[in-house]
């Protein structure tokens, strides 16, 4: 596992990734930035600590995570919206990033 910051539209999460997670985070293979969208939802217990732009403050410990809706929708062939979130802050609610959980149909 490696502390890794993630980007998010609102601010960032440090969090402890594996090595599959670290390169799934990159938009780009080549980009040495991670972004938390491109990951499905993180666990509570793998966010070291945040930071929220609105606030301009970072806080230890996980983000809030507000489940938007469980859509179980078809968004693609082969391909369900299971779960759709977002990572919000403790402190002023605002969205750090958002998630999105996908499972393959049958």
């Amino acid at each position: 596992m490696t502390a890794t910051e993630l980007q998010g539209s609102g601010g960032w999460v440090n969090a402890e990734l594996t090595d599959e997670e670290i390169e799934k985070s990159k938009l780009v293979p080549s980009m040495e930035k991670y972004f938390l969208a491109s990951l499905e939802k993180l666990d509570n217990e793998k966010m070291l600590k945040h930071f929220c732009k609105t606030c301009n403050a970072e806080f230890d410990g996980p983000t809030k995570i507000q489940i938007e809706e469980k859509p179980n929708e078809q968004v693609a062939d082969g391909l369900i919206l299971i779960e759709r979130g977002q990572y919000t802050c403790h402190k002023c609610n605002s969205i750090i990033g958002e998630y999105r959980v996908f499972s393959k149909s049958q």
